[in-house]
């Protein structure tokens, strides 16, 4: 019988367990058993894993996580890493295997496929940076999670007059903190791909304080960094992305905006008095269960990977394009950053204010 591998990496993400049933129950349909790896690459180097089947994986789309475990692993900085890859795929008689991440994990998937061994890539990452596809399954949920945190915020930051600043997840791209700053009314939003000085966001709040809006509400991803400022290098992970300190954008912004406030003598207003916070989301976004659409979604594509692998269709990448499921370049998705594009920005720009 024919049988392919599975494995999930990097970031957890929600929506990653309905891919993970879509694939076992689309190759089941077609004859082919999966074999899932615990722990992303890690797993498929250390050969650690076991045998799925459809009774393993019932409703399981209902739940956040990845019952495979996952990991940063990167296997090409691990001694004679892709060739135990190699090993174990032999060992279990595997033909291919379908590997669910971002740019990082299906990185690995490209190089490796680029050695000779079979791969699809299915793209997961709640920041939705992956080109090639319209949107990435986690996305959903992470951008809900962060609206409604940054719509309680409103409350709060009202009966003390406050200026929050919430840090939405967001290393390269910003479309977390655009979308769910948007739909949850933050006066503003910063992100990494239209960056700002710190005058100019000083500026806005304190217009803001001169009006007599009785509080201000920023939404931040995580990657973004003043204009004509570099941040503290803070070295870089397993794949050579820069390390972020989860408290150094909004702290930052936060502290800077309370003492600047206090220290203008321009203002008339009881300076002194003026009080900025921060909210780092961290993990919550990507915590707890998917929301419909990325269960569905990662249903879809996992079925498509499935199917992909059914027809011996290696070296794709599974994604959404309008309402279809397609098949992608994997060499393309891992190459190009999906970005938020100036009209989107400067459309959203319009409510800032």
């Amino acid at each position: 019988m024919r049988r392919i591998g599975i494995l999930t990496g990097g970031g957890d993400c929600p929506g990653l367990n309905a891919v993970i049933r879509g694939v076992v129950e689309s190759c089941a349909a077609a004859g082919i058993e999966v074999y899932g790896f615990f722990e992303g690459w890690r797993g498929a180097i250390e050969d650690e894993g076991q045998a799925l089947t459809p009774g393993d994986v019932e409703g399981i789309q209902t739940l956040g996580g990845t019952i495979l475990g996952s990991s940063r692993t990167n296997v090409m900085k691990i001694p004679d890493g892709p060739a135990r890859v190699k090993s174990a795929m032999e060992k279990h008689g595997l033909e291919g295997l379908v590997a669910i991440g971002g740019d990082d994990t299906l990185g690995v998937a490209n190089k490796l496929r680029q050695m000779g061994m079979n791969m699809i890539g299915v793209p997961k990452t709640i920041d939705n940076d992956l080109s090639c596809t319209d949107y990435t399954f986690g996305f959903d949920t992470a951008a809900n999670v962060a609206m409604s945190e940054i719509d309680r915020l409103h409350t709060t930051a009202a009966a003390h007059s406050r200026c929050f600043v919430v840090e939405c997840m967001g290393r390269h791209t910003g479309w977390i903190a655009l979308q769910a700053g948007l739909a949850a009314n933050a006066h503003l939003v910063l992100i990494p791909e239209f960056p700002k000085s710190f005058r100019e966001i000083y500026d806005f709040v304190r217009g803001r304080y001169v009006r007599g809006e009785r509080y201000t509400l920023i939404a931040v991803a995580e990657g973004f960094e003043f204009l004509d400022e570099t941040g503290e290098d803070l070295g870089v992970d397993a794949f050579g992305n820069p390390m972020l300190n989860s408290r150094e954008v909004a702290h930052n912004l936060a502290a800077r905006l309370e003492n600047a406030i206090r220290k203008d003598e321009t203002l008339e207003r009881k300076r002194a008095y003026f009080e900025s916070r921060f909210v780092v989301l961290g993990h919550l976004q990507r915590g707890g269960a998917p929301s419909v659409f990325d269960r569905v979604l990662g249903a879809r594509l996992g079925v498509k990977a499935g199917q992909l692998a059914a027809a011996g269709q290696y070296g794709n990448m599974v994604a959404l394009r309008g309402t279809e499921i397609v098949t992608a370049d994997l060499d393309l998705a891992v190459t190009l950053r999906k970005k938020v594009d100036r009209e989107f920005y400067e459309a959203a720009s319009l409510f800032f204010h």
